[in-house]
């Protein structure tokens, strides 16, 4: 291996993964439920953070270009009347959402070996910029729906990937079996699914983690 490249037939061949990042690298379920927790109280959670999920892919599909922040603070409207001063609750915790304890060393063991990392997001540049530095950094690119005018699982993230590395990504590494790994399938694209819910998969991914404890060495397998 040499800078980042693995040797095949005497060219150097850059791996490239590429992430999905809330849920799969920062704490989403988390970071939204802290907020819901405080305006709706604790015994509503787990039942808005359904309905969320719900709302957001709904509106996403209705506005493909809209900001993500403008998702936020819409979605959060339709869960319940909140007072005037936290309609954008959601959209100012974002950046303080932090990552799942075992994923900078993960992704600091993936660099070590070699591999390039991308983030392919549903959300702003301001956030996925503030949460890189969460993650420790050391991503090569983040692809931002906002900048694209798409929203996973259309494909715009991964085109607009292939046209600015001149291919696609080697794997992808999400948690959402319905934004990342379908369209990873619908692409032929390896997949390793971040399953921390203990889902039952409904497209199947290539591999299936708990975590990303051992991200490294299945990206390796993989590649």
């Amino acid at each position: 291996m040499v800078g980042g490249a693995v040797r095949d037939d005497a060219t150097l061949v850059e791996r490239w993964a590429t992430f999905d990042c809330y849920g799969t690298l920062i704490d989403w379920n988390g970071g939204v439920g802290r907020q819901l927790e405080r305006l709706f109280g604790a015994a509503r959670v787990a039942e808005l953070l359904n309905r969320y999920h719900e709302v957001e892919r709904q509106l996403q599909r209705e506005r493909p270009t809209a900001a993500y922040r403008e998702i936020l603070t819409q979605t959060l409207s339709r869960l319940g009347p909140v007072p005037a001063d936290e309609e954008d609750a959601l959209a100012r915790s974002l950046p303080g959402w932090a990552p799942f304890p075992e994923v900078p060393a993960a992704l600091e063991d993936a660099r070590a070996r070699g591999w390039k990392l991308a983030i392919l997001s549903n959300t702003d540049r301001d956030y996925i910029e503030a949460s890189m530095r969460r993650l420790g950094g050391g991503f090569e690119l983040a692809i931002v729906a906002s900048e694209i005018g798409s929203y996973k699982p259309a494909l715009g993230h991964w085109r607009a990937f292939e046209e600015q590395v001149g291919r696609l990504p080697d794997v992808h590494v999400a948690a959402s079996l319905f934004h990342d790994v379908a369209p990873a399938n619908e692409l032929g694209l390896p997949s390793i699914w971040i399953n921390r819910l203990g889902e039952t998969p409904g497209p199947v991914p290539t591999r299936e983690l708990p975590d990303l404890s051992v991200l490294a060495e299945t990206l390796d397998e993989l590649a």
